[in-house]
């Protein structure tokens, strides 16, 4: 199987949240308390140059995402600053969700998260898939797994 990218209206979700933590970090600033010390441009500068860097981050990000599934593995390849490149063996996936969040159902995409066995946290999602998408994900995983488990039985 070849590298598998996200759906492209994920970046409508990373774009927002991008827009929105930008308008959280020059809030304080745009509140007027500063202003006395700031000229009447800063609030305006910081955020423009604020929300850049996070929508142009949000853009790269996508460019970055991508996944594979193998007979053995599941593949991940993403960052953008930090590459990061992870190996999910599929006898170490313990169950498969699929989840939509309020975000996500709006412009029609899901996640489908994978819970492994290990450490807390060892867990891997795979946004910016569509509804179907993400089930069939989630049924071919399921299916991949209960085999390398039956393969790895001992």
């Amino acid at each position: 199987m070849t590298a598998q990218t996200l759906h492209p209206r994920i970046q409508i979700v990373w774009v927002l949240r991008a827009v929105l933590l930008s308008a959280l970090v020059t809030a304080p600033f745009a509140g007027g308390a500063y202003l006395e010390y700031l000229p009447r441009w800063a609030p305006v500068a910081v955020g423009a140059v604020v929300l850049t860097l996070t929508v142009g981050h949000a853009l790269l990000r996508y460019r970055r995402w991508s996944y594979e599934i193998r007979e053995d593995a599941i593949y991940l390849d993403r960052g953008v600053l930090t590459q990061v490149r992870t190996t999910v063996p599929l006898v170490r996936i313990q169950h498969v969700d699929s989840r939509r969040g309020p975000i996500e159902r709006t412009v029609g995409l899901a996640s489908c998260v994978v819970y492994t066995a290990g450490s807390r946290g060892a867990d891997v999602r795979i946004p910016g898939l569509t509804p179907d998408g993400a089930s069939d994900l989630r049924e071919e995983l399921k299916r991949l797994a209960i085999r390398a488990d039956g393969e790895d039985a001992v």
